[in-house]
């Protein structure tokens, strides 16, 4: 019906614009006006065809998105907290997806699920653990795993934060420090641990986050020391004031917090100057952390059938039953899981 319109409108056009022509010239006129008529035509009605087949693709897409469930995982750069990963991780796919628009919200709603399992600071970059649909239920899973990090720590310095986003607290030298120094006081921090977690932290008291609190400016108390688990830790660079560790631990585990402690153990003070998580459970920042230019929903499709290898039995996912082509997402919910075991951060958007 559209195409037809369109060619009336069009038609009638051509005849108030034609221009009177030279008997001796009107056969040709006649025709180099329907052949323009009939390429106009020619022209909406294939217009007309693309629009009708994008709107198909969008509602397979969006069928696809819907569908999507599991454990995968993405590269976070520095910069964005991962809660601002996921949201544009989210819009990225709803985009895609031709969604929100108008013409779903005559349809029943839907919900997509997508949160992260096992903060990363903002300062921080590397593997971010990503789940999707069902596979949200997984998250709590991955908090307990081990990971693996590369730090670069600075001596000499401390920070509010243990980093160097926050503010110089103290300064104190380090001159005297040797690469021996540092690989003897290692075993301390290796086995089971006790850590006292940073102030600046997605660690909550009364509900609210201690960072949020820290930023307000109010008074916090530590956390008492708990217990972590470090698997395996090594010096693998030392240029004073600069060093670099490979660490691999347990879920609660702070980076920030052991760096600070190994300058406290060496008589000086420290903080953490870059930080990569390079591995979380099963995912490592090279084989399978999706960088942001894949972050589409065939790209996904095809890592979350990689990923599945990876996980236990006991985690397998059954497939589920597609989604009815007329029953589309209008609604995200993000789970966020916390380094702290129990400790959930559900934002929900509508």
């Amino acid at each position: 019906m559209a195409a037809t319109g369109a060619v009336a409108v069009l038609s009638s056009a051509l005849k108030v614009d034609t221009v009177p022509v030279p008997e001796t010239a009107g056969t040709a006129a006649g025709m180099a006006a329907t052949s323009s008529a009939t390429a106009a035509a020619a022209a909406v009605a294939a217009a007309a065809r693309t629009g009708s087949e994008a709107r198909v693709s969008k509602a397979a897409l969006a069928t696809k998105l819907l569908s999507l469930s599991g454990v995968f995982a993405v590269h976070k750069p520095k910069g964005p907290t991962s809660a601002e990963l996921l949201n544009r991780l989210k819009e990225k796919l709803l985009a895609e997806a031709g969604m929100p628009s108008p013409e779903w919200t005559k349809r029943k709603k839907q919900t997509l699920k997508i949160g992260h399992g096992g903060t990363l600071d903002s300062a921080a970059r590397g593997v971010l653990v990503v789940g999707i649909g069902r596979g949200t239920k997984m998250l709590t899973s991955m908090l307990s795993g081990s990971k693996r990090y590369i730090a670069i720590g600075e001596l000499g310095k401390a920070t509010d934060t243990l980093d160097s986003t926050g503010k110089v607290t103290e300064e104190k030298p380090y001159d005297k420090i040797t690469q021996e120094d540092i690989e003897g006081i290692l075993q301390k921090f290796t086995g089971n641990i006790m850590q006292v977690p940073p102030l600046y932290s997605a660690l909550k008291k009364d509900g609210q986050r201690l960072s949020t609190l820290m930023k307000r400016g109010e008074v916090v108390e530590a956390k008492p020391a708990r217990p972590v688990t470090v698997y395996s830790i090594s010096l693998q660079k030392f240029q004073p004031p600069f060093f670099t560790l490979d660490v691999e631990c347990g879920g609660g585990f702070y980076i920030r917090s052991l760096v600070s402690d190994i300058g406290k153990e060496l008589s000086s003070c420290a903080n953490v100057l870059e930080l990569t998580r390079t591995k979380q459970g099963p995912f490592t920042l090279e084989e399978h952390a999706l960088p942001e230019d894949k972050w589409t929903i065939d790209d996904i499709a095809q890592s979350l059938e990689h990923c599945s290898s990876l996980l236990p039995a006991e985690l397998a996912l059954k497939k589920s039953k597609p989604e009815e082509p007329n029953e589309q997402v209008l609604s995200c919910e993000y789970i966020t899981l916390n380094e702290t075991k129990g400790e959930d951060d559900v934002i929900k958007t509508f």
